[in-house]
C-alpha cells in the first residue's frame, strides 16, 4: 500500500510540473487576449493589441502573404523520461516562394535545441520547402544528439528479459528527400540519408552482441507517393500513401556489406464534427537480415507507440497502427486521444501475434504558429506510460 501511493504520488508531481511548465510556454498575453475575446465577443468590445512583438512571437495568424518569413519562437522548462529535467527553445517559421499562390500550403522549417541536467543536447533543423507552381517540394532534416539512455538490448527477445543498463549514444544525422508531382497527388522522388551512431559508453558491452560500437551509413532511395493532405506538419484531411526503397551501398559506410530497406506508410484524415478530426496511420519498414544496431527499429519515442521509453524494445524490422481522435476546444488549445499497437520482430517469418504490444492516450495540443501544434501527451503501454512532448501532430 505504501509503495502503490508513493508511486501514485510520483505521478501526481510529475503531471504537475510537466502540467506547469508546458503553461509557460503559452505565450499568455496574446492567448489571454484571444481567449477572452472568443468567450466575450458579443457581450464586450476588446481592442487587441497588435504590435510587432505580438505577432513576432505570440501570432498564430498565417502573416506569409505580407511577410517573407513568418517566425515564432519559445524557450521555456522542459521534461521528458529520457532526458529528464532541462531546457529547451525553438524556432518555427512559414514563407512562401510565390505569395501570389493562395491555393499553396506554406512552406515550413523548425529549430529546435534541448539541453537537461542528464547530460542530453540535442539540435533539430528540419522542413518543408514548397517550390513555385506546387508541382515539386523538398523536405529535409539534421540533427545532432548527446544522449545517456536506458538500454535493453538490440532484439525484441533480449529487450523483453534483459535488465536495463545505461549508455551514452551519439548521433549526427542528415536526410533529404526530394518529390515531383508528375499526376495530380501522386509523386515520384529521390532521398538521400546520412547516420552516424555510436554507444560513446556502455555499461554492459554484451549487449551489443560483439557489434561495432559505433557505425556509419550512407542511404540512397527511390519512392513512389500519393499525397492529398492540405498541410504536411498539421493535416485536417487527405491521404498519404508511401511506398519507399532504400538502399546503404557497401562503400559508403562501414557496415561491409550492402543493406536495404523499404518503407511503407498509409495515413488519412478525416473530418467529422465541427472541430473533430480522425486520424489513421499505418506504418511497416522490413530490412536486411541482422543489420547493425544504429540502422534497427526503436519501438516508442514521440509520434509512434507513444507511452513507451524510446528503445524499449529494438528490431530489424517494425509494424504499428493507431487511430487518433483531434479536437479543438477553444483559441489555440486542442487535445488528442489514441489508441494503436505496434511490435518490431527480426524478420517476417518470425513475427508473431503475441509480441504485439499496444498503446494509448490522450494529450493537449496548443496552437503555436498558425497551424503548427506543441503538444504534451501521455501514453500507456505494456507494463510501460510516460509523457511525450512533440512539435506538430504524432502523424
Amino acid at each position: 500500500m505504501i509503495n502503490n501511493r508513493a508511486m501514485m504520488n510520483k505521478y501526481k508531481v510529475k503531471g504537475f510540473i510537466i502540467f506547469m511548465l508546458f503553461l509557460l510556454c503559452i505565450p499568455s498575453q496574446s492567448f489571454s487576449q484571444q481567449l477572452i475575446q472568443e468567450l466575450h465577443a458579443d457581450t464586450i468590445p476588446l481592442v487587441r493589441k497588435d504590435n510587432y512583438w505580438n505577432r513576432l512571437f505570440h501570432g498564430h495568424i498565417d502573416r506569409t502573404f505580407e511577410k517573407k518569413v513568418d517566425m515564432s519562437y519559445v524557450a521555456a522548462p522542459s521534461y521528458t523520461r529520457e532526458a529528464s529535467f532541462g531546457i529547451g527553445g525553438m524556432a518555427t517559421g512559414l514563407y512562401r516562394l510565390d505569395r501570389t499562390d493562395s491555393l499553396m500550403p506554406p512552406s515550413n522549417f523548425m529549430l529546435t535545441f534541448n539541453a537537461s541536467i542528464k547530460g542530453f543536447y540535442a539540435f533539430t533543423f528540419g522542413g518543408n520547402n514548397n517550390f513555385k507552381g506546387n508541382r515539386s517540394r523538398l523536405s529535409y532534416q539534421a540533427a545532432f544528439f548527446n544522449k545517456n539512455l536506458d538500454f535493453w538490448g538490440i532484439d525484441y527477445d533480449n529487450c523483453d528479459i534483459n535488465p536495463v543498463i545505461g549508455y551514452k549514444r551519439q548521433t549526427v544525422m542528415l536526410y533529404a528527400n526530394y518529390q515531383y508531382e508528375f499526376l495530380t497527388n501522386f509523386y515520384a522522388g529521390a532521398n538521400i540519408d546520412f547516420l552516424y551512431n555510436k554507444a560513446a559508453k556502455i555499461d554492459n558491452i554484451s549487449y551489443l552482441q560483439g557489434q561495432n560500437n559505433a557505425y556509419t551509413t550512407t542511404g540512397l532511395g527511390f519512392s513512389l507517393q500519393y499525397d492529398s493532405r492540405d498541410f504536411i506538419p498539421n493535416p485536417q484531411q487527405g491521404m498519404y500513401i508511401l511506398l519507399r526503397e532504400t538502399v546503404y551501398p557497401k562503400a559508403l559506410g562501414d557496415v561491409n556489406r550492402t543493406l536495404w530497406r523499404t518503407t511503407f506508410t498509409a495515413d488519412f484524415y478525416q473530418k467529422i464534427w465541427q472541430g473533430g478530426i480522425l486520424a489513421f496511420d499505418l506504418y511497416g519498414q522490413v530490412s536486411s537480415d541482422n543489420l547493425p544496431w544504429t540502422l534497427r527499429e526503436e519501438l516508442g519515442g514521440t509520434n509512434r507507440m507513444r507511452g513507451y521509453y524510446s528503445g524499449r524494445y529494438i528490431d530489424n524490422n517494425i509494424a504499428s497502427t493507431q487511430v487518433e481522435l483531434r479536437q479543438h476546444i477553444a483559441g489555440r488549445l486542442g487535445f488528442a486521444t489514441w489508441i494503436g499497437a505496434g511490435t518490431v520482430f527480426p524478420t517476417l517469418k518470425d513475427f508473431e501475434i503475441k509480441k504485439i504490444l499496444p498503446t494509448y492516450g490522450l494529450g493537449l495540443h496548443l496552437e503555436v504558429k498558425h497551424n503548427m501544434n506543441a503538444r504534451v501527451d501521455f501514453g500507456f503501454g505494456k507494463g510501460s506510460s510516460g509523457f511525450v512532448f512533440g512539435i506538430g501532430t504524432a502523424f
